[in-house]
């Protein structure tokens, strides 16, 4: 028996407050899980895979997140840690704050069933659930982030964080892309598709720069890299944001009001809204970007080997 075994176990992976969030993450996630694959079901369309598949991946990814960090093992990836936890707990917010949105909508009815009132009121607790899970990963964020006098990785201070929510929004406008905008119509339209791909290529960049922990790989400062890249996507999202609303609804090139006859839910003129919309969006989260990355001190970080 190695009498230095115990200092292989991280006590402080449970008996902290950063603990505490990942096991009521975890407990969270599998109580979904189960009661969604038990009785309260996802069937019905491609809503009820997205947020099988949401809950599925978080609680797996958090899994491995506390194993790793209970074991010490992280310290054996090229990886920085750091950045990659505090990384994945903003993406699982938001991706559980989705999920504990779509998930009612479409699966939740105020009237039961002709087999009784068991489904529905699984299906209320695995929403109750998902948003309690929201604030678990929201909890992890706050416990991770960047505060005055304390140095950590680029991806908890705010400007990192807002490339979670900048990659994230563009995944929504992706989604609405696919759902019938009609996008090819028109040359302005797809100049703002390329806009939407090369934002969200370069702040994937930079993600996976900070989280392999190789911004030292780069030839220039990774401060101005960021800080030029976010200007260059500021200035190309406020185009788009002018030239997508003009080419789908102004009269002579698309439609300044809902058709008639557009079914719902697969409607091209709501999708157009939706891409338009979160341009917008995202316009605002790249100038918020532009003015906090002035404001922050770098620090390279390499990868443990």
């Amino acid at each position: 028996m190695n009498p230095q075994g115990g200092q292989y176990l991280n006590k402080a992976a449970v008996f902290s407050s950063l603990g505490a969030a990942r096991l009521s993450q975890l407990a969270l996630g599998c109580s979904v899980v189960a009661m969604v694959s038990h009785s309260a079901g996802y069937s019905g369309g491609s809503y009820g895979v997205f947020c099988m598949a949401v809950w599925c991946a978080c609680f797996g990814m958090t899994t491995v997140v506390f194993f790793l960090d209970a074991t010490r093992l992280h310290a054996c990836l090229p990886v920085s840690w750091d950045n990659l936890t505090v990384a994945f707990a903003a993406l699982a917010t938001l991706m559980y704050v989705t999920a504990s949105v779509v998930y009612p909508v479409y699966f939740v009815r105020a009237e039961c069933a002709y087999a009784g009132c068991e489904v529905r009121n699984f299906r209320i607790a695995v929403t109750v659930c998902s948003i309690a899970g929201s604030l678990a990963y929201g909890a992890e964020v706050i416990l991770s982030r960047a505060k005055p006098g304390r140095v950590v990785g680029y991806m908890a201070t705010v400007s990192g964080l807002l490339k979670v929510v900048q990659g994230f929004v563009a995944c929504i406008i992706f989604g609405a892309l696919a759902n019938g905008t009609e996008y090819s119509r028109h040359v302005a339209t797809i100049y703002c598709v390329v806009v939407y791909a090369v934002c969200f290529a370069m702040t994937t960049v930079v993600v996976i720069l900070t989280v392999s922990g190789r911004t030292g790989c780069l030839k220039l400062p990774f401060d101005r890299f960021v800080v030029v890249y976010t200007l260059m996507a500021v200035l190309l999202y406020l185009s788009a944001s002018v030239v997508w609303p003009v080419f789908c609804f102004d009269r002579k090139y698309g439609s300044p009001e809902r058709p008639s006859t557009c079914p719902r839910g697969r409607c091209p003129w709501d999708s157009k809204v939706v891409v338009a919309v979160f341009s917008f969006v995202n316009l605002a989260l790249y100038v918020a970007d532009l003015v906090y990355s002035q404001r922050i001190r770098f620090v390279t970080q390499q990868p443990r080997v």
